[in-house]
């Protein structure tokens, strides 16, 4: 009998299977890391083929382990967001590098666009703003410096990691689903349509893109794995977090600390306009109606803890940094801003560079790893005020991604934010609101509010420190970014 939710969390740093129960317990993963490519500076790419060949990997597994393909009920794919695939609709071959969605190669497109005043319209029609990290301007790119796409005429296809897999799954099924879309600076947030407007700006070819669909339903069968098995569930990594972490009602956040940080706020029916450099995005997309978020997007987290670790040699292990942080009583006067690929939300300075201030002679290894750490609480302080001057003030923040294992960043985040921070004993949030999407597209579940019972217990850390030493704390955090960014600091 078929009674299991098979998900395919495809991410930045790694791809992974896991086999859920309707119940939401987890009863076996298997994980494998991808590479990342770094051509030059700035420039972040991946193998397509290797995204796959993994991914495929992973998710045999799983199904050998339940038992064959009869076990599974649906699979869920929830998968890094703006990343861009080009591949040959006849071959099935990649024909070019995935563009990541860290990737700045297209910042001076995005300069000369907003010099262009193309900006606000661009913002009122996708809800997103002039980045390199959307998919709209690597597309661009991509078109124009990689002359092997146009030569592949109609077979050329493009597509965000999730249509990538689905292609490969079933052999040929080119779809998206809304939230992705909804990130490619491509498709009109209020129509959840294509715009031929935005096509022609950024020469992506209409017959390339996928068709977009809603995050759960049938959406077709893979064969690849011995036996039919339904592809039901279709999201954005963030959304599916958002989703695991059962933000159903408008005003529910969560923020996944994880390669970057990324803080989503459940806006309801009608589509939300940021007035202070938010984003407007599709949270979730049932039967046709879309459901949107605000978003606060930091490219920075998890990664600039990889780079103490491999490229500075601070640290041997990630766990080890909650230690340090706790062998020091405060930072020293330490601040890092860790503008390693630019900044994000609110700042979306591409070109801003990464800083660690405040040094003497007193300071030492623990303070950096610790200024490092705090980093994560300060930027979502940030996000957390231009989330209120947009009118959606945090109550309470749900968590979740590898980061906040930690206990020390848990806490330090109650701390700066002076909000309650609920973490879910179980922290794959992200493969979670996979695997409710699929249970509710195969008919598992009647409604999302009938798959909330899958996210388990949460642990709650409440604010603890003076608030004499928080503003201490955010007042050298606004010293230390105005001395990166341009534009001046109003919080």
């Amino acid at each position: 009998m078929a009674e299991l939710l098979l998900v395919i969390d495809e991410g930045t740093t790694s791809t992974r299977a896991m086999l859920f129960t309707p119940s939401g317990q987890c009863v076996a993963s298997r994980s494998a890391e991808l590479t990342q490519h770094y051509p030059a500076p700035g420039l972040v790419e991946h193998d397509a083929e290797e995204i796959w060949r993994l991914s495929h990997a992973c998710a045999a597994a799983m199904v050998t382990l339940a038992g064959g393909p009869r076990r599974i009920a649906a699979i869920g794919i929830t998968n890094q967001r703006e990343t861009v695939v080009f591949w040959d609709k006849i071959t099935g071959e990649p024909l070019a590098p995935a563009i990541g969605w860290q990737d700045r190669r297209t910042a001076p497109l995005c300069l000369q666009l907003r010099e262009a005043g193309e900006e606000p319209s661009i913002q009122a029609r996708t809800g997103l703003l002039l980045d390199p990290y959307f998919s709209g301007t690597k597309i661009a790119w991509a078109m124009t410096n990689w002359p092997q796409l146009k030569a592949a005429g109609d077979r050329l296809a493009i597509g965000t990691v999730e249509s990538w897999l689905v292609w490969k799954l079933t052999g040929g099924l080119h779809v998206t689903d809304a939230t992705n879309a909804s990130r490619t600076l491509l498709m009109g947030l209020g129509s959840g349509a294509w715009s031929d407007g935005l096509l022609d700006q950024f020469d992506a070819p209409r017959d390339a893109l996928p068709e977009i669909v809603d995050c759960a339903g049938r959406f077709g069968e893979t064969q690849v794995f011995g036996g039919s098995i339904p592809i039901c569930g279709l999201a954005g990594d963030q959304q599916a977090a958002t989703i695991g972490q059962t933000c159903f009602t408008p005003g529910d956040t969560k923020a996944t600390y994880g390669t970057g940080a990324f803080v989503l706020t459940n806006a309801g029916t009608l589509q939300p306009r940021s007035r202070h450099r938010l984003l407007s995005t599709v949270l979730w997309q049932l039967g046709g109606r879309r459901t949107y978020a605000l978003e606060g997007s930091v490219f920075v987290a998890g990664s600039l803890v990889q780079w103490l670790r491999d490229s500075l040699g601070l640290i041997a292990s990630a766990p080890e940094t909650e230690a340090i942080a706790r062998s020091v009583p405060d930072n020293g006067g330490v601040y890092c801003v860790p503008a390693l690929t630019g900044l994000g939300a609110p700042w979306w300075q591409p070109d801003a560079r990464a800083a660690i201030s405040g040094l003497s002679f007193s300071a030492g290894r623990a303070h950096i790893v610790r200024a490092a750490l705090e980093a994560m609480a300060h930027q979502s302080h940030d996000l957390e005020t231009a989330f209120a001057a947009d009118g959606a003030q945090w109550a309470r923040l749900r968590v979740d991604g590898g980061m906040i294992t930690n206990d020390w960043i848990a806490q330090d985040l109650a701390d700066i934010l002076a909000l309650p921070v609920d973490r879910p004993d179980f922290a794959e949030t992200t493969a979670l609101g996979a695997a409710m999407l699929a249970g509710l597209g195969c008919g598992l579940f009647d409604s999302l509010d009938d798959a909330a019972a899958m996210r388990g217990t949460v642990r709650t850390f409440e604010p603890q420190i003076e608030p004499e030493v928080r503003a201490v704390r955010l007042a050298g955090w606004r010293d230390a970014i105005t001395r990166v960014v341009a534009t001046p600091v109003v919080n």
